[in-house]
């Protein structure tokens, strides 16, 4: 889910963590990979619910609260709310085979697939996939099979 190359910056303050923390852990929903920030399977998001070992979640949660329980209310709330958080300086894009496995949980199996199904269903899925950040027009066509002129009339 990264472009171009590695990138990392220092993160010294607690407000700019916490911000770093929600943009990680609300990256699979912005690219529209699960439906809930709660449905991602490989961030540490569930580790801050259910403290297991793997990752040091005490620093995090310590800086919204001492007292645990109340620290877990409010990262819910934060990692749930609305924003525009940005971190470094690149977007994120999907890789082909991501897309691809979107579209295989739609049920579409191969672009042939897609290109022979009615137009109003196929402008259906075409316009989930308009939606997803991180994913071009151009990357769309490259993997459907469909013209970009046609992909980019679909509302």
């Amino acid at each position: 889910m990264f472009q171009e190359r590695y990138k990392s910056e220092n993160v010294e303050d607690t407000r700019y963590f916490l911000t770093v923390l929600r943009y990680i852990h609300q990256n699979p929903l912005k690219a529209g990979i699960v439906q809930t920030i709660w449905d991602s399977k490989w961030t540490s998001i569930h580790e801050y619910l259910r403290h297991v070992s793997i990752v040091d979640i005490d620093r995090g949660l310590n800086m919204l609260s001492e007292n645990r329980k109340v620290a877990i209310y409010w990262y819910k709330e934060y990692m749930e709310e609305n924003n525009t958080d940005k971190c470094l300086e690149y977007e994120v894009k999907l890789s082909d085979s991501e897309v691809r496995g979107y579209l295989f949980s739609l049920g579409i199996e191969s672009s042939s697939v897609l290109q022979q199904m009615e137009r109003a269903q196929r402008d259906v899925i075409l316009s989930k996939l308009k939606e997803i950040n991180g994913v071009s027009l151009g990357q769309i066509s490259r993997i459907t099979g469909i013209s970009k002129s046609v992909i980019s009339r679909v509302k």
